[in-house]
């Protein structure tokens, strides 16, 4: 038994489904068998979130405006301990929106490509690989020229702006863009709405003309990884076929998100929470800020909503980016190939739809059915789910289901069972036998004799790694077989990892 499984206050419903009752009615739904773990203190943090159930009919009563209140949270097997509300949270609002269901990191997501090469082909080169790609993603190699009038178009109409509008794309990781990495139908949500770039007109206008960009391309801190990947199973021969996998074939994999433009987006959300806050109420205990729906608020959302879509644009853009980076180093080394998008898909975002209601995803991925694909190329198959697994384990592509107990959703990763601080203060041994075996391309070589003589840089690096090492998640598999048999999402195909690029 688990930690989470041991509350008392869940009710297990059936093999992967567990239900906590709670004082305002409200349907939770956990989607974890008995053999995937969840952080200890979730639960409690659960209960915590659900007060703003509480909140919305106080906002309401006290405004005069229409119902506000919490229709549903569904839990993904990730499930563990966030900033105030736990990762791998969906919740579906009526009548208000919560800026801190969706995180820090609008749009953190997932972009997957397939390539021409086989494992056979870029596992013989990857020493020299590594230093490719370090110079690429940490040395000033990746020089990607945008102009300000690319940068707008990305922040306002998404991937599709940016490809657009014209620019210099002649230089730099440029050289790898083809003219069907802006294929529809393989982003989920081709552009986020946003009537103005102004929240980032620094960063637009910090071109002068057109410049390297310093801020587009990085991977970010955390969890956030690019990584060289391999099929090494197919799980559903008939979608991976349709889909473009092949065993043995090479994928890249980016983890990442926003950047500085995400948390600049969330905080001005709160400080707009702030601002609509009415004076008569008080302000919750659980310090989570509703902003109401309506008229009433109209200027708050407005500017809220246009710099929380500028940043998840912004974010499946740097996706884009990163993703050249891997080919610019791979063609550099292997010769030339071809790169195909399998999927982009968000982990951090809210979705509002015309009835009222808004679904608020934070670490989970969306996981469509059928119905939801409908027109575009995986209306045969359902949505493609992408989890990945812990750095130097499988990951997973599935498609989904459009399962309404998890409202479409699925996790976006193992999940972490040991806090980072934690993590952090474990012995070395651990961490040197897997560094033997893996590849994990960082800023800093550690096999260069000036910087491994370097104690205290060494001790820095060694409690970065430590926080995302493998044993510090969930193992894959569980997660992944309880989405299965929940009829959450069923997989399609086992990736294994060759090199992973960590900021």
């Amino acid at each position: 038994m688990t930690a989470l499984q041991q509350d008392s206050r869940l009710v297990r419903t059936d093999d992967d489904w567990l239900h906590l009752p709670n004082r305002w009615d409200v349907p939770v739904d956990i989607c974890a068998g008995a053999d995937v773990p969840i952080e200890p203190g979730a639960v409690e943090e659960v209960l915590t979130v659900l007060e703003t159930a509480g909140t919305l009919a106080r906002l309401a009563d006290a405004t005069g405006g229409g119902e506000a209140r919490i229709d549903r949270v569904a839990l993904t097997p990730d499930l563990h301990k966030g900033a105030g509300i736990p990762i791998g949270t969906v919740l579906r609002t009526t009548g208000a929106l919560i800026p801190q269901a969706v995180g820090n990191d609008v749009n953190c997501g997932m972009r997957l490509e397939t390539t021409s090469l086989t494992v056979d082909q870029v596992r013989p080169r990857l020493d020299a690989l590594e230093g490719r790609l370090r110079h690429l993603f940490f040395e000033g190699g990746r020089r990607i020229a945008l102009s300000g009038v690319q940068r707008e178009a990305l922040l306002r109409d998404g991937l599709p702006g940016l490809l657009g509008v014209p620019g210099d794309r002649a230089g730099g990781v440029w050289s790898q863009h083809r003219p069907e990495d802006g294929r529809p139908g393989r982003i989920h949500g081709e552009r986020y709405p946003a009537t103005t770039a102004e929240p980032f007109r620094d960063w637009i206008d910090s071109a002068g003309g057109t410049s390297y960009d310093s801020i587009i391309g990085s991977v970010g801190g955390g969890n956030h990884f690019a990584e060289l990947q391999y099929v090494a199973s197919v799980h559903d021969r008939h979608a991976a076929y349709a889909w473009g996998f092949e065993l043995g074939q090479v994928v890249l994999m980016v983890h990442s998100g926003s950047l500085s433009l995400g948390h600049q987006a969330n905080a001005d959300g709160l400080e707009q929470a702030r601002r609509a806050w009415p004076a008569r109420v008080p302000k919750p205990d659980n310090k989570i800020l509703p902003i109401l729906l309506g008229e009433r608020n109209e200027a708050v959302l407005r500017r809220y909503l246009d710099a929380f879509g500028n940043a998840a644009n912004f974010a499946v853009g740097n996706r884009f980016f990163l993703s050249l980076m891997l080919r610019q180093g791979l063609a550099a080394e292997c010769g030339a190939l071809s790169a195909d998008l399998v999927y982009d898909a968000p982990h951090n975002l809210l979705w509002r739809d015309d009835d009222g209601s808004v679904v608020h995803r934070k670490g989970a991925t969306p996981a469509g059915g059928y119905a939801d694909m409908a027109g575009g190329p995986y209306a045969m198959w359902g949505e493609p789910v992408i989890v990945p697994g812990s750095m130097g384990a499988a990951s997973y592509v599935l498609r989904g289901h459009g399962n309404p107990r998890t409202l479409a959703s699925a996790c976006h990763g193992a999940g972490r069972r040991v806090p980072r601080g934690a993590a952090s203060r474990a012995g070395d041994a651990e961490l040197d036998a897997f560094l033997a075996e893996f590849r994990v391309v960082t800023p800093l070589d550690h096999r260069d004799p000036a910087v491994a003589r370097r104690a205290d840089v060494m001790a820095a690096w060694r409690r970065d790694l430590k926080q995302e090492a493998p044993w510090v998640y969930k193992d894959i598999g569980p997660v992944v077989s309880s989405l299965g048999r929940a009829r959450v999402a069923d997989p399609v195909v086992e990736l294994r990892p060759l090199l992973t690029v960590k900021g």
